[in-house]
């Protein structure tokens, strides 16, 4: 009796902004989406094709909410401050960043170009940190946000001819441990979700070749390569108040194919 009864069913973005990186195709679309749909207006950053960006802000759009494009190279830091800039400027507020952004590819350590392993870590890892030196002082003065850096698997075990990429995430995952005690006192929330396999442009290259798509579905206990929407609900609940006492967590979504935390 006296305590607090919490329940925060469904989950409710209302009047809030959520500022996702890679945000025009795959996880950072679905999650674009997901989050509209539980009320939060969207700024997305992406760098590839503009008709993609502009179709789904429309698309947010049409449902009611606010939706922004910030086209740019997330790796450079003018880039990333104008665009946070930009993002207070036209939506006032950033209350969940998403850092997803990522490029995965392929390379042997000992054929891999320095150009390859710089471009990595620019985007895998720079970007995120420069998104969150610029967006974390919007959060303290408001004193709240949520941040969410999509890592993978990869970060936690390794991956053999992905060196590189692995390399990146693990690193993204070690700062989301340290941002998040550095900044709790400032209720600011950061943790991660690490995906394993997922359907997804990054991965279609691989997933083309059915013998081994099949072999990946086999090697998932659910038994099923997940979809982008599938790594979007754990980041909306990471978002979201039902997970308002967890921070510093690495969130497994990999359909218990690698158990490791």
């Amino acid at each position: 009796m006296g305590k607090e009864i919490y329940v925060a069913l469904p989950v409710d973005l209302s009047n809030q902004v959520a500022l996702i990186t890679g945000g025009s195709r795959g996880i950072g679309a679905a999650t674009a989406r997901i989050f509209a749909e539980a009320g939060a207006d969207i700024a997305i950053t992406y760098r590839g094709r503009d008709e993609r960006a502009s179709e789904l802000v429309e698309e947010i759009g049409r449902s009611g909410r606010k939706a922004k494009q910030y086209k740019g190279d997330n790796s450079k830091d003018e880039v990333v401050k104008k665009i946070v800039e930009n993002v207070l400027n036209d939506l006032g507020r950033i209350d969940v960043l998403v850092n997803n952004a990522g490029i995965w590819t392929y390379s042997e350590i000992d054929k891999m170009d320095e150009k390859i392993w710089d471009e990595t870590v620019d985007v895998n890892l720079k970007g995120p940190f420069l998104f969150c030196r610029y967006v974390v002082p919007a959060m303290k003065k408001q004193g709240s946000g949520k941040i969410i850096n999509i890592s993978s698997t990869a970060g936690q075990r390794g991956e053999a001819f992905h060196s590189h990429y692995a390399a990146t995430k693990g690193a993204l995952i070690s700062l989301t441990k340290s941002l998040s005690t550095e900044l709790g006192p400032f209720n600011i929330r950061v943790n991660s979700v690490a995906p394993g396999w997922v359907d997804t442009e990054m991965s279609s290259e691989a997933l083309s070749d059915e013998k081994l798509k099949e072999e990946i579905r086999r090697s998932i206990p659910l038994g099923r390569i997940p979809t982008a929407e599938d790594i979007a609900g754990p980041i909306l609940f990471l978002a979201s108040d039902l997970s308002r006492h967890v921070t510093g967590e690495i969130l497994n979504v990999n359909g218990g194919s690698v158990l490791v935390g």
